[in-house]
């Protein structure tokens, strides 16, 4: 698919700030005053700034209200209403910690239900995708719940959370590249079986349905060299969880973990970039891209 950036930006900051907002409400760190209100200003300029980036990608941004009556069939809604739950939720638990220094540890530990719930939901929007068989499994909910939580733990400053869940994200992230390389196959999806005539014979398109681009290859058919994803791949999770390992191992230092933080970020995204580049839509095979 084409990998649109403000779905990137919006999937890769809000799991960041949506991940640091769940150890808050677990007290993980429990900090009080200023420093509690430095920690909700980047957890909240993190998962709001991707809220809003998601926008960007809507077709009509003016009925995104709309989302929120669709609850009982749609993960868009459910991924709506656990996002603006977790937000007023955490900001009455923050208002505690910042201005009274009282930790109502009931409403942190339902904000932090909500943070997570709020990124499931949104793994889910794509695991229950048919059409993209590399996104329509298990190790989809298992990456973006991962890497969230890692995330979280760094920027929260959980040192000894975030060195195992990092090793566990890295693992989920490999995980969904191997099974997702092989799952348009394993789907069985061929031209056959999408136009109903496999029992005649072999099937191909006699020619391309249409002459020039149109919207279906715009953003449902998107091509990266398998020499170039590997590439990727490599510097993906050298950058998400190698490099963020190394350094967290170097000892307890700010800067260390600033940088740790900032090489996660950079890596999440290219990892979060080929999650888009190389979904098959199997519409691609109409177009013989596939």
């Amino acid at each position: 698919m084409h990998p649109a950036p403000s779905v990137i930006l919006f999937s890769t900051l809000s799991g960041l700030g949506f991940g640091l907002l769940a150890f808050l409400g677990i007290g993980l760190p429990a900090p009080t005053g200023w420093v509690a209100f430095v920690f909700f200003t980047i957890a909240y300029l993190l998962a709001v700034g991707g809220l809003i980036s998601s926008t960007f990608h809507l077709g009509h941004p003016e009925r995104a209200l709309k989302a929120f009556t669709q609850w009982r069939s749609s993960w868009l809604s459910r991924e709506a209403i656990c996002a603006v739950s977790a937000l007023i939720i955490m900001a009455i638990y923050g208002v505690g910690l910042v201005f009274f220094s009282t930790c109502w540890s009931f409403l942190g530990v339902i904000g932090a239900v909500f943070s997570i719930s709020t990124v499931f939901t949104t793994a889910m929007i794509y695991t229950q995708m048919k059409t993209i068989p590399r996104w329509h499994n298990v190790t989809t909910p298992a990456m973006f719940l991962s890497i969230c939580i890692a995330g979280g733990a760094l920027l929260a400053g959980q040192v000894s959370f975030a060195i195992p869940l990092l090793i566990l994200a890295g693992i989920a992230q490999i995980a969904h590249w191997v099974l997702g390389d092989t799952a348009l196959a394993k789907s069985g999806t061929t031209l056959a079986t999408a136009t109903g005539l496999g029992t005649g014979g072999q099937v191909r398109a006699f020619e391309p349905p249409h002459t020039g681009t149109n919207y279906l290859l715009k953003e449902f058919v998107y091509v990266i060299g398998r020499k170039h994803a590997l590439k990727l791949r490599v510097i993906a999770i050298v950058l998400m969880v190698g490099l963020p390992l190394l350094l967290l191992l170097m000892g307890h230092s700010h800067i260390l973990a600033g940088l740790a933080v900032i090489s996660h970020l950079i890596g999440v995204f290219a990892a979060r970039w080929l999650f888009f580049a190389q979904a098959e839509h199997v519409v691609g095979l109409y177009y013989g891209k596939l």
